[in-house]
């Protein structure tokens, strides 16, 4: 009997021009985490089997790029400008082989973009975000890491405001919580206590203990800290 592999091809239709194609996808035996780090980011035993690296789907034929919380739906005018901004400069090429770091980073980045112009929800947008924050922080780039976790942020708390993450498995409580976390590893600690005492006051709602209980750590971590650095005034 053949070996199973860790990666099969899934055929997928482009949401813009209807096109067929193949994208490797990975068997979910395959996938294990070994843990989770304080921003959700899982920390998988093989980085080769890392579902992050076949997050996004480029069509090979028209370029654009989606992930599988992408909706059909364009709204009026966007495909269009999908067409000029994409698909007129697109070099046909075929992202739907094994990928590496770099060529994972360039399908996150251009689904990145396909989102905005299309106006995708925020919620979606910030997903793809903080997996390239994420794959950055694997390749220890800070910067760049720093730069996607920004703007994952920006698009969680425009999320958080217009009620866009409704009806998707992230809840009130872990969307406050990202928003709090997000907000301390980029610098903005007055922020991130905001957000993280908005979890602590909801414990009574919540039916995720475990999420407050994070956001009780942090927010001692950082008093902690700045005890630490008046101490030292």
């Amino acid at each position: 009997m053949a070996e199973l592999k860790p990666l099969y091809d899934k055929t997928y239709e482009c949401l813009l021009c209807k096109a067929k194609f193949t994208s490797k996808k990975i068997r979910s035996r395959f996938v294990k985490v070994i843990e989770f780090e304080s921003d959700f980011r899982p920390v998988y035993e093989s980085e080769q089997a890392n579902p992050i690296l076949y997050y996004a789907k480029v069509c090979p034929k028209c370029g654009f790029s989606f992930t599988d919380d992408f909706t059909p739906y364009f709204a009026p005018g966007r495909e269009e400008l999908i067409k000029e901004k994409v698909c007129r400069h697109w070099v046909p090429q075929d992202y739907g082989g094994e990928r590496d770091m770099e060529s994972a980073v360039k399908t996150l980045k251009l689904a990145a973009y396909c989102g905005t112009l299309k106006k995708e929800k925020h919620i979606t947008t910030a997903g793809v975000y903080i997996r390239l924050a994420w794959l950055y922080r694997m390749a220890e780039d800070e910067e760049q890491e720093r730069r996607f976790l920004n703007l994952a942020l920006h698009e969680y708390m425009e999320s958080y405001l217009t009620d866009d993450f409704r009806n998707t498995q992230v809840t009130e409580i872990r969307m406050l919580y990202l928003i709090g976390e997000l907000s301390r590893r980029t610098g903005k600690i007055e922020q991130a206590v905001r957000y993280f005492s908005k979890v602590i006051e909801k414990q009574e709602n919540s039916f995720e203990p475990g999420i407050v209980e994070m956001a009780r750590e942090r927010w001692y971590e950082i008093r902690e800290m700045q005890k630490n650095e008046r101490t030292k005034e």
